[in-house]
Formats: structure tokens, C-alpha cells, sequence
């Protein structure tokens, strides 16, 4: 288990402590939601971790199997419902990877990415578009 705790500074942004590590980080509200916009928002971050997560997971697959992910890009674009509850609606996802789309271990690194922990773990309403560019060569799943 890894705990994590947050403070609240006051004016919509709070301070978020990684218990293991003591490493810090801001959130605070969107503009369009009361605040300022001067870092992550919370679901700012939840579209961060699911990018990263496919990142993470891709490469702990790359280094099993001798892959050099060095230098992959991913980049995540959130988008909130505008009726009802304001909620997460699409979080889409563009992976840049710097080996070629023929690569014998490619459809065992987009499973990998679509199992990591974050992308399982959102809600299926959600949607989740993600694009893989493959040195260059775009393929959206």
C-alpha cells in the first residue's frame, strides 16, 4: 500500500505528499471551474497518470525483452462533460515510440499499454481513444 497525503492551501489548490518518497506536487482548480490554473488540476493529473502508466508498463515490457524505448513520447488530452455531472468524458492518447511499426514485439507493447493499471481501472463511459506512432507511421486503436 502507498499513502498519500494532501493539504489544503486555500484559494482551490492543495498540496499532494507522496509518502514513500516525500515528493510534492500542486493541484489546483481549472479556470473554468472557480480557480486559477497554475498547475495540474486533479483531473489534469488523472489523464498524466494514464499516459504515463502505458508508458511505464510499455517499458517494463521494452527492458524484459531488450527494446529501447529511450526518448518515447506520450501526450494525453482531457475533456470534461458539459451537461450533467462535470465529469471526465474522453481522455485521448497519442504514443510516439521510437521503433518501427513492422517491430516483431509491436502488438505486445499495445497490449501492454492497454493493460496498465490506470487505463483498467477508468470507468467505461470514459472514453479512450488511443493513437500509436510507430517511428513516425500513426495507427489509431
Amino acid at each position: 500500500m502507498v499513502k498519500m497525503t494532501a493539504n489544503y492551501l486555500g484559494g482551490l489548490r492543495c498540496e499532494a505528499i507522496h509518502g514513500p518518497s516525500h515528493g510534492t506536487l500542486l493541484t489546483d482548480a481549472p479556470v473554468d471551474n472557480h480557480g486559477r490554473g497554475e498547475a495540474f488540476s486533479p483531473t489534469d493529473l488523472l489523464a498524466a497518470a494514464l499516459g504515463t502508466c502505458m508508458l511505464t508498463v510499455m517499458g517494463i515490457y521494452a527492458e524484459r525483452h531488450g527494446i529501447s524505448l529511450t526518448g518515447a513520447r506520450v501526450s494525453a488530452s482531457k475533456e470534461m462533460t458539459t451537461e450533467g455531472i462535470r465529469r471526465i468524458r474522453r481522455i485521448s492518447v497519442r504514443l510516439e515510440l521510437p521503433v518501427p511499426a513492422d517491430h516483431p514485439h509491436r502488438q505486445a507493447l499495445e497490449r501492454a499499454a492497454l493493460s496498465c493499471p490506470v487505463h483498467q481501472s477508468l470507468h467505461p463511459e470514459i472514453e479512450k481513444p488511443v493513437e500509436f506512432v510507430w517511428n513516425g507511421q500513426s495507427e489509431a486503436v
